[in-house]
């Protein structure tokens, strides 16, 4: 399924989220309060042009603090703006910081979402800041820097960029000169440009829009739109005036469980640590994960834990001791999950005693991903379900829900899941007793 804008931006009642920047942020800001359920509270702390007020369901001008109660009163669904007045150029007045935290506040006790345009670029593609701006208040959970793609082989100057002095000076582009992606990286991880003003915790992510004006060969922009992690946690390249699908691509970083805590009852011995190819079982499942892409790469461990962490030296991983691995597959799963950054995207779960799952796979999992939403990828052979598999962060609160022996797959039946058809057997094969393992060294 192609990915929507509240699914890219994983939007829901928590969400304090700013728009920056330029090239889309108001046509941002109301497709994504008409793709939410329920009431939408939407506020603007920069200008806002008095016309596309009218892209609301409901619009009040705030003039007193008893105007916020009331329209909280009043109105239970649909789109809900609060402004400043109209000034005489046409345009609504941003509301000062603390009347949005008195908005915000209001919002909390009702448990609604809410966006704000921070940011204003006089409907031109590309904007950098001035002294005083983005005006993004402190308790934004997620800012979205937004940039127009049509400004790609255009002049550096004021008909297609806001304030292109700064801009040159931020991203090394003279004035004049055609713009080139590598000026928008450059500005854009800059902490004066696209990064100024996001509050520390706050998700950044980016929302290269106009995809379908652009001019650069879509996989070559999106290999340089890459390089922007981990400047920014999600990266996303698509067209928002394309309802059918908005998002087009979307970079998130996808995580790698290891489960290497089992006991191996019927193998007898940890068999995490047999040798194949000169390297232990678990050694191999580590540097797998870490060619795909995986990261983190995170090693779940509980019998013989300082064995198997021995067998892992020099790798870029992290490991995480299980203590509680007796009761079954589903502490570890919680604990691996429970070690993952908030910015992970996804993960994908290798088990130790798989060690022929191939590169080639994971990466085919890791694209599938960012091109369509889904909540479980999962590979099959001939009909048979196979290893590993990639669960969307969606699915992160029912894993750590997980009790007992059971692993990722009890959510199969709880979430839409992607199929994926491979050839090779391999991916069926794990190792759980001896003549498994000598049919492994056989075949190798």
């Amino acid at each position: 399924m192609p990915i929507k804008l509240v699914e890219g931006l994983r939007a829901d009642s928590k969400s304090r989220l700013a728009f920056v920047g330029a090239g889309g942020k108001t046509t941002a800001m109301f497709s994504l309060a008409r793709q939410m359920s329920g009431l939408v509270i939407c506020l603007n702390t920069a200008h806002l042009a008095v016309e596309q007020a009218k892209l609301a369901d409901h619009h009040v001008v705030v003039t007193e603090e008893e105007d916020l109660r009331r329209a909280f009163g009043d109105v239970t669904s649909g789109v809900l703006l609060f402004s400043g007045p109209a000034n005489d150029r046409g345009r609504l007045e941003g509301l000062p910081l603390e009347t949005a935290e008195k908005i915000k506040t209001l919002a909390d006790f009702h448990n609604l979402p809410v966006l704000i345009e921070a940011d204003g670029a006089r409907l031109l593609a590309l904007k950098a800041p001035a002294p005083h701006e983005p005006p993004i208040p402190p308790w934004v959970n997620q800012v979205v820097n937004m940039v127009g793609l049509s400004v790609l082989g255009k002049p550096l100057n004021s008909e297609y960029v806001f304030r292109p002095e700064i801009f040159s000076e931020l991203s090394g582009a003279g004035m004049g000169t055609t713009i080139h992606a590598d000026h928008l990286v450059r500005y854009l991880q800059n902490p004066l440009g696209g990064l100024k003003n996001i509050p520390a915790e706050a998700r950044k992510t980016l929302f290269a829009n106009q995809l379908d004006e652009c001019v650069v060969p879509k996989s070559e922009l999106i290999a340089t739109l890459a390089t922007l992690s981990p400047a920014f946690d999600c990266i996303l390249a698509g067209s928002l005036q394309n309802l059918a699908a908005q998002i087009e691509w979307r970079g998130e970083p996808i995580a790698g469980i290891i489960l290497a805590a089992g006991g191996a009852k019927r193998m007898g011995k940890v068999k995490q640590l047999l040798q194949w190819h000169g390297q232990p079982l678990v050694r191999h499942a580590a540097e797998t994960a870490i060619q795909a892409g995986l990261t983190p790469v995170v090693v779940v461990t509980g019998a013989a834990a300082s064995e198997v962490e021995s067998a892992l030296t020099g790798l870029p991983v992290t490991i995480v001791h299980n203590q509680y691995w007796g009761t079954g597959q589903a502490s570890s799963v919680r604990a691996g999950v429970n070690a993952l950054p908030n910015n992970s995207g996804g993960v994908v779960f290798l088990l130790s005693d798989m060690p022929q799952i191939p590169v080639d796979l994971i990466r085919t999992e890791l694209e599938l991903h960012q091109n369509e939403t889904s909540a479980i990828i999962c590979p099959r052979v001939k009909g048979q379900r196979g290893n590993p598999v990639l669960f969307d962060r969606q699915t992160f609160p029912a894993l750590m829900q997980l009790k007992g022996d059971s692993g990722g797959r009890k959510l199969f039946d709880q979430f839409p899941i992607r199929w994926l058809e491979w050839d090779d057997p391999g991916i069926l094969l794990d190792i759980d007793t001896p003549q498994d393992y000598q049919d492994l060294l056989k075949r190798s």
